[in-house]
């Protein structure tokens, strides 16, 4: 069975776009992390910040201490634990200098995403930027026009730009996130959410002693070959095709 060449036992879940306006709110991401914005190169004071959060980090107290590795053998982690509780992370990439800005919050909310755009946008260079674009998807701590008004009311540099409805894909910071739970959150062996936040913070200072922003290579003319294929599968379901950005344009060098 190992070698057939079709295997129904396996899967891999995925969640196919179905916003209308897809392509063409991808595209405006792309373009930002190509160093464009509406047509127009990015100037040297204006940053983009990618951001998300990563929700129910719990420490596990495992109910026997984990045993050290040895030659040939790994660690030995007890399967059994206590729960220690749970804790959110959130996280603002800068996308241009690979610099990143971290906080654990007891829970997710508009008053929680606020608390980390008021750690990053005091700071240089972000307060003396002309723009300052963040990039966010739709969860509930800052979906929507209200969401974009509210940051940029004390910080009228800001302007809110959200990834389209299931595209966290598209959203740079989410590399990172996977990076942490690799590295920093696996195995999950943890005897305190002091311990869990006290990791994160550690490994976030260990990156932004050489940080280096990640070789984006994803562009407006792969997204829209993406698109292409996934109208294909659309209209042969007999769906309707989802909009898809103006070819690349010829932006300004």
């Amino acid at each position: 069975m190992r070698r057939d060449a079709i295997q129904p036992w396996r899967y891999r879940y995925w969640i196919f776009p179905r916003e209308a306006h897809f392509g063409p709110k991808a595209a405006t991401i792309v373009d930002l992390y190509a160093g464009f914005w509406q047509g127009q190169p990015l100037g040297a004071h204006d940053f983009v910040i990618s951001s998300a959060e990563k929700t129910s980090i719990q420490a596990r107290i495992r109910c026997h201490t984990s045993l050290a590795p040895g030659p040939g053998e790994p660690v030995r982690i007890e399967p059994e634990y206590g729960r220690g509780g749970a804790l959110q992370y959130l996280a603002a990439w800068d996308v241009g200098r690979g610099v990143v800005f971290g906080r654990c919050e007891a829970k997710t909310g508009i008053a929680a995403f606020g608390r980390l755009v008021d750690q990053v946008m005091p700071q240089a260079p972000y307060c003396h930027a002309e723009r300052v674009f963040w990039i966010v998807d739709n969860g509930s701590s800052h979906r929507g026009q209200r969401a974009s008004e509210r940051l940029a009311a004390p910080y009228p540099n800001a302007i809110m730009v959200h990834t389209p409805v299931h595209a966290r894909w598209l959203n740079q910071v989410e590399i990172y996130v996977s990076i942490l739970q690799r590295k920093v959150l696996t195995p999950n062996d943890f005897s305190s959410l002091e311990e869990v936040e006290g990791r994160l913070w550690s490994f976030e200072q260990l990156h932004n002693t050489s940080p280096r922003p990640f070789n984006w290579k994803f562009d407006r003319k792969q997204l829209n070959d993406f698109m292409t294929r996934l109208n294909k599968r659309r209209t042969d379901r007999g769906e309707l095709p989802l909009e898809i950005a103006e070819q690349p344009l010829k932006l300004a060098a």
